[in-house]
């Protein structure tokens, strides 16, 4: 097996200086331009310049830099401590020391042998442990080569061939896993085998970085298994259909659409059945939905084959399609190529179980999918009372590039463990095809793996040989396991490779000559298992060809009935979206005010503080004040509008969610929706308070890490899954929005249009110049303005039974000036057929401005009071001047909108007015 080899010159663990002495050798470097690194290979000099094998050495003569911080001189004084008192040592060491006395006076063959010796034995184990994959087989092209560490090479701790068959003791010791736990005594030999197999297969473990000993340990246990996993035979047939139907799709798309563009999973191939794997054993672990995000590759694969979306749609999709027919309200947007589609389906498993399987629809923008599969995935387990977690799954499919380049997959990442975020872990799948369109690794990334970044979070990293379908299944499931068991994200590398470019109809041997001329002649996946289940006598020819056959038979099937596929419902809605309207139906406006009584209770809930409890008096000031507000029902400001529409809806049932930078407190320290005890740093948040028993999450107002794109994109997510839920995202500043401009771009704006989802999302944007510089002084109205509607000459409805101007545009932009307003515009999110974004100019000045306040008269739904009109109190897209102007009108000339403080300032009205004879309307946008 090679095991071993030359000691590096510059070696770079434990004991390089000792056993380097009497070693000769040299080291080059190898440069393949067309593979992903500059990869390190350590070349033998010939027998003639060949240095001494290097003879055993006493432990203390070496430098164990990775044994925990043990030393020679501290495991010497371990061993007087136990011979004198073994209480006085750790368990672990006691443990060791007593097995190895024990083992020594009953077994002949070890009577020789020193604890140094076992340590050194321990120490090519940890070895092996941190460092066996990099001497793991993953490239299935064999075009990688990588410098194999000097630590997996036994001569490194002195050990030659000539004790390939000499017994050694491995005692008691975590880090022996497999080898000690029945066995503690074995031989070299058998040891190495055992390494070699758990360690250095197709299967490369990553693990070693993990901080918690519980996971690390977990995981040996799965690893360093006794024998070798095998699958039996009836779960080699399951996974060859499922091969074969992955394989044979692919095949049936390239010969019935040649030249079109569907970015197919070939060299890949193996991803499908290790999906329906890892799925399988997620429910049966008691995982009853997952939501998947993916980018295009695969996607039409996935979709039919995993999601089970009818083929007959699939296929008619790449014919063109029709329209669906019979349906009230039809709307069918713009449309997206087919390859950006989602669906959902309840899918059977293997172990009898149904589990829900939802795709989300996503953009050319790779990996921007991401936070929106974890907030929608983290909606699910709060409306499905998931509190543990383990119902509710995300799975995100990454390329290779992408995970390793876009900065949106480490913002997501980071959101793994916030509270407010969690959604107790996600599998990720690395579909890595060595290359990213035309870029070599060593030009897409700076690090060894492309997984790298991972480590950030102590997540573990299996790397698997695309080719080889059994271990990427294994491993599948595995991943499944650690996630249900741990609640933590983990990820699955697999390295496989991409048989045609880019797309179909693009030549990848332009920049790729050597890697393709290889996979040219590179048998599929399908035809590796297929050869490996023949010698093994698991299945025939006969068996196989049946499957094929079975396959290809339904495929055709359904390509005949694609032809006359129509349509006949929306897909666009789940459950919870039954009954509302699309944008190409009539929606009336409803009334947004509230009874006085309930007005009155809510307020006296939000603003009463425990009497133990001790605020800063600045904040305690604030919430006497809106107690007063509410007690006399004036002079409301902009805060306690705002927490009034939170609490009249959280009283209606409705789940209200505010999440982004500082939001709990607020940028400008208005809100202070969350209050800290100054003595004991107790957290106290009245809005939680507004009912009894109150749901702890019902109400969730919550800072996010310093992130816009991945917190945008998480919120957008969360708003998906249930339309009975305000959902809003508020910037530090509006200027920083443009952090998450991919989000509001590709997901927020275009959504309704391109995939017929929608969402109430409620984005808060501080906006206005106030002498804080060119950073923090414009949300920028005018794009957002620009992206409201794709005809800007057409001019809507006003007959007001008729109006569907909000719907048929892509969001709301309001500019508001009064806090009843604001309090009207933040309830009619909710109480409304349809869902539309909404994006609010929020004021800065207007947060404490003496004039910017309102009566409670003008928030509840009293005929007579003010903002009252025939259909209740709501929100006012136009304020007219309260002032009576009538004999002054004759003269008028000139008509002004006028939007934000300028249409709050009576002075410069008045000016206007009295110097140009021009009539102001304040103008809500």
């Amino acid at each position: 097996m090679g095991w071993f080899r030359a000691s590096s010159g510059v070696a770079k663990l434990a004991i390089r200086r000792t056993l380097s002495q009497g070693c000769s050798y040299t080291t080059r470097a190898q440069v393949f331009p067309s593979r992903s690194r500059c990869f390190h290979s350590t070349v033998l000099k010939s027998k003639a310049q060949s240095a001494p094998v290097p003879r055993p050495v006493p432990l203390s003569r070496l430098t164990d830099n990775f044994l925990d911080g043990t030393s020679s001189v501290y495991l010497e004084e371990l061993q007087r401590s136990w011979e004198a008192d073994p209480n006085s040592v750790d368990e672990s060491w006691q443990n060791f020391f007593r097995n190895f006395v024990g083992q020594a006076a009953t077994s002949p063959g070890i009577s020789g042998q020193t604890i140094q010796e076992s340590m050194r034995l321990l120490l090519l184990v940890r070895a092996y442990q941190v460092n066996g994959h990099m001497k793991a087989k993953l490239d299935p092209l064999g075009l990688e080569e990588r410098e194999i560490p000097d630590d997996l090479d036994p001569a490194f701790y002195g050990f030659t061939e000539a004790d390939l068959d000499r017994e050694f003791f491995l005692g008691v010791w975590s880090m022996a896993g497999f080898l000690s736990e029945n066995r503690p005594v074995q031989t070299l030999r058998s040891i190495l085998t055992r390494l070699e197999q758990a360690y250095c297969g197709s299967i490369g473990f990553e693990y070693m970085h993990i901080s918690d000993r519980e996971k690390c340990n977990w995981l040996r246990d799965k690893i360093e298994t006794p024998t070798p996993m095998q699958y039996n035979r009836q779960r080699r047939e399951v996974i060859l259909d499922r091969l074969v139907w992955s394989t044979q799709f692919e095949n049936f798309l390239a010969t019935k659409w040649t030249t079109a563009k569907r970015f197919g999973l070939e060299g890949g191939e193996t991803l499908i059945p290790g999906m329906k794997e890892m799925f399988d054993r997620a429910a049966d672990l008691g995982v009853e939905s997952i939501v998947i995000g993916m980018p295009h590759r695969g996607r039409l694969n996935v979709l039919g084959n995993v999601v089970r979306k009818p083929l007959r749609q699939i296929f008619s999709e790449f014919s063109g399609g029709t329209r669906p027919v019979d349906e009230v309200g039809l709307y069918t947007g713009t449309g997206d190529v087919k390859y950006h589609l989602g669906t959902s389906y309840d899918r059977p498993t293997r172990g009898g179980k149904r589990i829900h399987l939802s795709l989300v629809a996503n953009p050319s923008h790779l990996e921007a999918v991401d936070p929106v599969v974890i907030g929608k995935t983290r909606a699910k387990q709060y409306y499905s009372n998931d509190m543990d977690r383990t119902k509710n799954m995300a799975v995100l499919i990454h390329g290779d590039g992408s995970f390793a380049g876009q900065g949106v997959v480490y913002e997501t990442l980071h959101l793994s463990a916030l509270p407010n975020y969690s959604i107790g872990g996600t599998i990720h799948i690395v579909v890595n095809n060595q290359v990213a369109f035309t870029t070599d690794p060593m030009s897409g990334r700076s690090s060894q793996y492309c997984t790298d970044v991972a480590k950030a979070l102590d997540a573990p990293i299996f790397h698997v040989n695309g080719d080889d379908m059994e271990a990427v299944a294994h491993v599948c499931e595995l991943a499944a396991e650690w996630r249900q068991t741990f609640h933590s994200d983990v990820v699955v590398d697999l390295v496989c490779y991409r048989r045609f470019g880019h797309n179909e109809i693009d030549e990848p041997s332009f920049t790729q000559p050597k890697m393709y001329k290889i996979i040219r002649s590179h048998p599929s996946s399908l035809e590796i298992y297929q050869n490996k289940l023949l010698e093994c006598q698991h299945v025939t020819q006969e068996d196989i060809n049946k499957i094929q056959e079975k396959v290809n038979r339904i495929l055709s099937e359904e390509f005949v009935a694609s032809k006359d596929y129509v349509p006949n419902r929306r897909d666009w809605l789940s459950a919870y979206w039954s009954g509302f309207k699309s944008p190409e139906q009539l929606s009336r406006i409803r009334n947004t005010g509230v009874k006085p009584e309930i007005l009155k209770n809510v307020g006296k809930a939000i603003t009463t503080l425990p009497e133990n409890f001790k605020p800063h008096r600045g904040v305690k000031k604030v919430y006497e004040l809106r107690a007063q507000m509410i007690e006399t029902g004036e002079g409301i400001d902009w805060a306690l509008g705002e927490a009034l529409a939170f609490a009249t809806l959280l009283v209606e049932g409705n789940h209200v969610r505010l999440s982004g930078q500082d939001v709990e407190r607020g940028t400008f320290s208005h809100r202070h929706s969350v209050l800290h005890d100054q003595e004991t740093g107790e957290q106290y948040c009245p809005l939680d308070h507004v009912m009894m028993n109150q749901d702890a999450e019902m109400f969730t107002v919550s800072n996010s890490s310093l992130s816009e794109f991945g917190v945008l994109g998480f919120e957008l997510g969360y708003s998906m899954e249930n339309p009975n839920s305000l959902v809003m995202w508020e910037a530090q500043f509006g200027d920083f929005a443009n952090g998450a401009q991919v989000i509001f771009d590709q997901f927020v704006n275009s959504g309704e249009s391109k995939w017929l989802r929608q969402s109430g999302l409620v984005v808060m944007l501080p906006h206005g110049y106030d002498g804080q510089g060119p950073e923090h002084s414009s949300a920028r109205l005018e794009r957002f303005l620009q992206m409201s509607d794709d005809n800007p000459y057409v001019i809507p409805e006003m007959d007001s039974t008729l109006r569907t101007q909000i719907q048929e545009c892509n969001w709301q932009i309001v500019n508001v000036t009064t806090p009843a307003n604001y309090f009207h515009v933040l309830r009619r999110q909710i109480h409304r057929e349809f869902r539309k974004p909404l994006v609010v100019m929020s004021p800065k000045n207007l947060l404490r401005h003496k004039e910017c306040k309102s009566n409670l008269s003008e928030f509840d739904d009293v005929q007579g009071h003010p903002g009252f009109d025939k259909q209740g109190t709501r929100f006012k897209r136009l304020i007219k001047d309260q002032n009576e102007h009538s004999d002054l009108e004759e003269g008028i000339r000139r008509l002004i909108l006028c939007s934000g403080k300028v249409s709050s300032a009576v002075c410069v009205a008045l000016y206007f007015f009295y110097n140009f004879g021009e009539l102001i309307l304040g103008f809500i946008w």
